[in-house]
């Protein structure tokens, strides 16, 4: 077992397991590599994190295995939880001496004592977290697998290592993690393990939004998130933790005429993003984009069921579900705002003969992010006929090829104006005013409708013609290049 076990482990880290247990040695600390490396060396999966558990004080031993690295080894000490970090090179390495633990009804923060690695092993949340592998010269390579979670491993099953219903009821974030690990490594949830999520799922209001998030967005970034998306919907925990995005479910039939299931929709579009970004908040972009539709949905007996404006809608919704989620409201929060919004836009453009004003004012409103957008768009193609998923996608790479010939020629990513209000200003001896902001977004406009093309000279003739007509006139200092401009 010990060398079957230690062959599946990579160089670099049991390189590690042999530093840290010399010097656990010295201090005379049973000591354990524990957690996701254990997992992951057993899967044939690359880790960096190596979390170490001793019998013993776990800050001290971090301590002293940073002063055998070297004297510029720093330890990031959390004595609140009496742990201790050392970031060296690529790895993460953890340190924490072995505890039991027992809970209050109404916190998820254990009451902690000093145990043994079997205590520490009862403790963990499901049975292939709660592995050991010891790293101390007598006994190297052990593996200690108390709760069977290497068959549980070959079985791909999560399974708690003690009774679920009170493994989740200790600390309800284990049920975020059970789905979040489902989804990463492709496992079933244990079928007891499962109907005590159901069970316990309202434990999960002690939990506070910032871990509840994380669990998220770890679900958002596996390859297939509607794995976890799934296990959370069906036991429950997705009504509790994000209302707005079960009431995509359902589908309402009228006079014959259905609509499809927007939650399975979503979850396709997001599976289907997956495969081409790892970006979360293009992510987070493909779970929103139709957040909108249950309050726009509409009924007509002509056309059927329709969801007119949810794109509008669901841009304004996106701010406050950003808050409820705790995510962040800067720059991430501005981009989905933007891919919600404009996610039908790239769509209608598929159409023949669209015009280059209307390839423009994409490029306009979409900047630097059409890119993006145009993964998402292609992403929200979720038809089961192959020839019309095809179809699509070739009218989309027509699109890409017209986007790159209109940039090219007009230049109107990221746009700035060719004249600025001061020059607007200064060129008719004008205080800022209505005046100002008309022509400014008369030349703009004149700009992405391809009446001038996006250049300094076109720019300042079309704003002389434009004051003329407003009544302005150019200053002195001004008047005689402007206008000779304008006679030419």
């Amino acid at each position: 077992m010990i060398s079957s076990v230690l062959n599946r482990i990579g160089s670099g880290e049991t390189e590690w397991f042999h530093r840290v247990g010399q010097v656990a040695d010295a201090l005379g600390y049973p000591c354990f590599a524990v957690g996701g490396i254990v997992r992951n060396s057993l899967l044939g999966l690359p880790s960096k994190d190596l979390d170490f558990v001793c019998e013993g004080s776990g800050i001290q031993l971090a301590e002293a295995v940073a002063a055998k690295l070297g004297p510029k080894v720093q330890v990031n000490v959390f004595k609140n939880f009496g742990t201790a970090q050392i970031r060296y090179g690529e790895w993460d390495l953890e340190f924490v001496g072995a505890r039991r633990e027992s809970y209050r009804q109404n916190s998820r923060k254990p009451i902690v004592e000093d145990g043994s690695i079997a205590d520490d092993q009862l403790r963990r949340d499901f049975t292939i977290n709660a592995m050991a592998i010891c790293v101390n010269a007598k006994g190297f390579g052990e593996l200690i697998d108390p709760f069977d979670g290497q068959a549980d491993l070959e079985r791909k099953c999560i399974r708690t290592p003690l009774e679920p219903d009170k493994t989740f009821s200790d600390d309800p974030l284990r049920m975020m993690r059970a789905a979040r690990f489902a989804a990463q490594l492709h496992f079933d949830i244990h079928p007891e393990t499962l109907a005590a999520i159901s069970r316990q799922k309202a434990r999960i209001s002690i939990i506070s939004q910032e871990r509840i998030t994380e669990e998220l967005n770890k679900i958002i970034l596996t390859t297939k998130p509607s794995e976890g998306f799934v296990l959370l919907f069906n036991t429950g925990l997705l009504d509790l933790v994000f209302p707005e995005f079960t009431a995509l479910h359902g589908v309402e039939i009228r006079e014959g005429k259905a609509h499809k299931d927007n939650f399975y929709h979503t979850l396709q579009v997001l599976d289907n993003l997956s495969q081409t970004s790892d970006d979360l908040w293009l992510r987070w972009s493909a779970i929103l984009h139709d957040i909108a539709k249950p309050p726009t949905k509409r009924f007509n007996r002509e056309v059927g069921w329709t969801f007119h404006g949810h794109e509008v809608l669901g841009a304004k919704m996106v701010p406050k579900i950003f808050r409820k989620l705790k995510l962040p409201l800067g720059d991430p929060m501005r981009l989905v705002e933007k891919m919600v919004l404009l996610h039908l836009r790239p769509i209608s453009l598929t159409r023949e003969n669209v015009t280059d004003s209307a390839i423009r004012r994409l490029l306009f409103e979409a900047g630097d992010d059409i890119d993006l957008l145009m993964l998402l768009c292609e992403a929200d193609i979720t038809s089961k006929n192959k020839r019309k998923v095809i179809r699509y996608l070739d009218n989309f790479n027509m699109v890409r090829q017209k986007l790159q010939e209109v940039e090219a020629y007009d230049r109107v990513r990221n746009w700035q104006p060719p004249i600025s209000g001061e020059d607007i200003m200064e060129t008719f001896s004008l205080q800022p005013s209505k005046e100002v902001g008309e022509i400014k977004n008369a030349i703009r406009e004149a700009i992405l409708d391809g009446v001038i093309h996006n250049d300094e000279t076109e720019a300042r003739r079309f704003m002389l013609e434009m004051g003329a007509r407003m009544g302005l006139h150019p200053s002195e200092g001004k008047k005689k290049g402007g206008m000779s401009d304008l006679k030419a």
